[in-house]
């Protein structure tokens, strides 16, 4: 197998950072989040430093050396994908992937990085060659909406037309398939139309606060506060700021926080503030960043561990992604910038020997690690320290 020269510039880089700093989803079940506050294995040292910039891209270029294939040509350009695990037995899932590009978005957002841009693109391409481009016969609306989302983000680096199409086109499908007054409005998680998640419902405000910056069509502005305003209503619990995950067709609570639920949710309420500035949203955000640092993590302040299937070990990334931009944007840095920095100096401490980081960021990252999703949660905060 030929060795890619990312490689070698990889792993120099990391032992000179060493030297100097030494599928099928699953629904999940409504629990008491203090549950996942309760790993207390092993004593943390406070470090709110956040790692210094050119750490935040090795990060992403390490995850890369491990991950990242490119495996032909097309068109004029190359396509690409994530593989599942260090063993590269087959590419990551579709939402996964989603997630994983939004993951390198970050990292280039931060470094300007012509190879990550570059890597983005051919990703991007693997997308289309794997799935193609409406997405119509994924019966997980939630999927939709997370690659839709990455397409508006790669839109904005590239102005590439066929990502906002896809972009467009795909939350359309969305929009038309999953969005009913049935509990008052809400998208359906699934086209089952058995439960309306947070999942779906958050990313798809942000999305559409994207579309309506690149078309200029107000509708998409209109349809992300209606989003937000349903689930408000719905799973936002205003005293605590806590964002329950999904409520029923009967109306019934069946999913309680989750750090990807609180990071959408908090990142749709950043977009829609500048449009609607005296609605509260930038005040709803706040309330959810508090929850989520005070009654979802540890005593050292750090995110919790999200093992309950395998869907959520990249949960965190989702989070940093929507609260360090929300921090950024409404000038929150004193307030909420050592925790957050704190987060991403110890996923780094805890790395392993590759430079790969797993979600317990409390203890050393084996060196036999092998997931590349749940590995994406340290980049992303690593990087979002970044944006402010």
């Amino acid at each position: 197998m030929r060795i890619p020269p990312l490689r070698n510039k990889c792993m120099a880089a990391l032992l000179l950072a060493l030297t100097i700093s030494g599928c099928q989803k699953k629904e999940m079940t409504l629990k008491d989040s203090s549950s996942l506050n309760s790993k207390t294995t092993g004593t943390v040292t406070i470090n709110s430093v956040q790692p210094v910039k050119s750490e935040a891209l090795l990060a992403m270029q390490c995850y890369n050396n491990a991950f990242y294939h490119q495996y032909g040509t097309y068109g004029p350009s190359y396509k690409a994908y994530y593989y599942s695990d260090v063993t590269q037995t087959g590419r990551m899932d579709f939402w996964r992937q989603a997630e994983a590009i939004e993951t390198l978005i970050d990292a280039y957002t931060i470094n300007n990085d012509t190879d990550l841009k570059n890597k983005m693109v051919y990703l991007y391409n693997g997308m289309r060659d794997a799935y193609g481009l409406l997405w119509s016969s994924n019966i997980y609306n939630d999927d939709v909406i997370w690659g839709a989302l990455m397409c508006i983000r790669a839109f904005q680096i590239t102005n590439d037309g066929g990502m906002k199409d896809m972009a467009k086109n795909n939350f359309d499908m969305v929009w038309a398939r999953a969005w009913d007054t049935s509990l008052g409005g809400g998208l359906w998680w699934t086209t089952a139309n058995n439960t309306k998640n947070a999942c779906v419902n958050a990313p798809a405000a942000i999305c559409a606060m994207y579309l309506y910056q690149a078309t200029g069509d107000a509708g998409y502005r209109d349809k992300a506060k209606l989003i937000v305003d349903w689930m408000v209503s719905k799973l936002y619990v205003s005293g605590s700021g806590e964002v329950k995950g999904a409520i029923n067709a009967g109306g019934t609570i069946t999913e309680g926080a989750r750090t990807y639920t609180q990071g959408t949710f908090i990142g749709a309420c950043n977009m829609l503030q500048s449009a609607y500035p005296s609605n509260n949203y930038k005040a709803m955000g706040a309330k959810a960043m508090d929850y989520t640092k005070n009654s979802m993590c540890n005593a050292q302040g750090l995110l919790p561990d999200e093992y309950d299937n395998d869907d959520c070990q990249g949960f965190k990334a989702i989070f940093a992604r929507w609260a360090c931009k929300f921090v950024h944007d409404q000038g929150y840095q004193g307030t909420y910038a050592s925790w957050l920095n704190y987060n991403a100096a110890e996923a780094w401490n805890y790395r392993n020997s590759n430079g790969l980081m797993w979600g317990q960021w409390w203890h050393r990252t084996p060196d036999n690690y092998v997931n590349s999703f749940e590995t994406t949660c340290g980049i992303a905060m690593m990087n979002g320290v970044w944006l402010f």
